[in-house]
């Protein structure tokens, strides 16, 4: 069976980000995302960074993450290249930047 960070280290923070880009903006927000992955895994407390699309809708986004703590992610969310791109988020997604939902998660079982 396959292993997730958080089967052997159950004090990992999981993120869930989600996000679904405006007609149109598809392609520009993957690319835009994208582009954040190697900048953020090369992060202090960086676990994984994985880009998700959901399979029933091309426009919605995921970003799976595991860091190794809260300090760690809120200095990711800081971090000039995630402060850049969330200055864009206005014109690539539905409602804004407010479209972009961000949930904190902790292993239980």
């Amino acid at each position: 069976m396959a292993s997730t960070p958080t089967q052997d280290d159950r004090s990992l923070l999981t993120v869930v980000a989600r996000m679904t880009a405006k007609p149109g903006k598809e392609d520009e927000l993957r690319q835009g995302l994208e582009a954040l992955i190697p900048t953020t895994l090369a992060e202090d407390g960086n676990v994984n960074y994985d880009l998700h699309v959901a399979e029933d809708d091309p426009a919605t986004f995921f970003f799976y993450e595991n860091w190794t703590s809260g300090e760690k992610l809120d200095a990711h969310l800081a971090a000039p290249h995630l402060v850049d791109f969330a200055g864009k988020l206005d014109d690539l997604l539905v409602n804004g930047s407010e479209g972009l939902v961000i949930q904190r998660l902790k292993r239980i079982a």
